[in-house]
């Protein structure tokens, strides 16, 4: 049965698969295009997000058709190890924390001191809480905070873990027999493991404050996904790239330190009150992530009433996994001589 599966996938016509991707491309355009949005500030801004779509789908169009054969490859291969994709990656988390007494304890508590401490100086001392209030949140700002921590210590852990994935497992890079574009997504998969129980953490203080689950819950399976591929696309990229240039982890370190700042975890992003700033910071994929998560504890939207927000985020995603899959594939054979 297995077996029959793998030839349907090898089995797709090349001229097949490109008319599909070109056929959901020009479906999500003409979407974006017919798109009315009745709480638009003005038309010049609605155009412009309309330009960024489109041409953001043009681009995905042209990589897909001139590098559909290599794009394919790493999908089929992770499809077909998912077996062993799921036993590497209990055994990465289990490894990682052997030997302490405390064992995975320790994975969780740093993060729960870091949202206490923020919570502290933040609310308490520079009442924080006040000036959320003036910007139109009214929920506690601990739940606020904890729900704008737990996508991003996610989205830390696994972005640094998923870029030193090659040069952790070099032994594995060696092996000529061994698959090693299921590295990354094995680092992922076990910082998975963490925050599936900061996301019960979350529902706990959500509760505590008497915002309980309903049916806008579910949503947070939707924004892990999203946060889940967006790393797994951007790992691809720096895993390959750290192995000739060692320096980018530091400065992917640093970058996590100046993005924190640069996505509304600790602010509220309609404290600013220019439209053309406040777009320029959605640019950002992990502003759409957070605001989701928000939107799922305590709020009242679902993910598609953000029309453009989630058109932009998967055409960004699924533009950067193609380029990721891309570079991963066009390095891969010099890995196993630097390492």
């Amino acid at each position: 049965m297995k077996e029959k599966k793998r030839l349907r996938l090898k089995k797709l016509p090349k001229p097949v698969g490109i008319g599909i991707f070109y056929g959901l491309c020009l479906m999500v355009a003409v979407m974006v295009l017919m798109h009315y949005n009745p709480l638009a500030p003005d038309q010049h801004t609605e155009n412009l997000k309309k330009f960024c779509a489109c041409a953001l789908l043009a681009l995905a169009c042209i990589i897909f058709g001139l590098y559909y054969d290599r794009m394919f490859i790493i999908p089929k291969e992770l499809f077909q190890s998912r077996e062993l994709i799921w036993k590497l990656a209990k055994n990465d988390f289990k490894k990682r924390y052997a030997g302490s007494y405390l064992g995975f304890l320790w994975a969780l508590v740093q993060p729960v001191v870091t949202v206490v401490m923020y919570w502290i100086v933040f609310d308490k001392v520079f009442q924080t809480r006040s000036q959320l209030v003036a910007s139109g949140v009214e929920v506690p700002y601990v739940l606020y905070l904890t729900a704008g921590l737990v996508p991003w210590f996610y989205f830390s852990e696994a972005i640094t873990n998923g870029t030193s994935a090659l040069l952790e497992y070099s032994y594995l890079v060696k092996k000529v027999v061994f698959n090693i574009s299921i590295l990354p997504i094995i680092k992922l998969i076990a910082a998975t493991f963490i925050h599936v129980f900061f996301v019960v953490v979350l529902l706990v203080v959500a509760i505590f404050y008497g915002y309980y689950p309903n049916i806008y819950t579910i949503q947070i399976v939707y924004y892990s996904f999203c946060l889940f591929v967006l790393v797994l696309a951007m790992s691809y990229c720096t895993c390959a790239v750290v192995v000739f240039f060692r320096d980018l982890a530091q400065i992917i370190n640093i970058g996590l330190q100046v993005g924190m700042w640069a996505t509304p975890i600790l602010w509220n992003i309609d404290m600013l009150n220019n439209p053309k700033i406040i777009t320029l910071f959605k640019l950002n994929p992990l502003v759409y992530i957070v605001n989701g998560y928000r939107n799922a504890i305590y709020g009242d939207e679902w993910f598609f009433e953000h029309f453009y927000s989630s058109t932009y985020f998967w055409i960004f995603t699924v533009t950067l996994f193609c380029v990721g899959s891309l570079i991963f594939k066009r390095l891969k054979v010099h890995f196993a001589d630097v390492l």
